[in-house]
């Protein structure tokens, strides 16, 4: 893993953990929470950060 790709790990992995403050403290809905995890998985490009994620979002047609 590069150095960049690395730093955007990070950056996602920071982004998501306050959405799932968010969503523990019901700020936001389910699926808002996924609505953020699609929007920042293709903004940083990540990976491997959703391998960590203790909350699963599937979208409709994919398994």
């Amino acid at each position: 893993m590069s150095r960049e790709q690395f730093e955007k790990e990070k950056m996602y992995q920071a982004t998501m953990s306050i959405a799932r403050t968010m969503l523990k403290n019901r700020l936001i809905t389910q699926e808002e929470y996924c609505q953020i995890d699609t929007m920042f998985t293709e903004r940083y490009g990540v990976k491997f950060g959703t391998l960590f994620s203790e909350i699963t979002c599937y979208s409709e047609g994919k398994e």
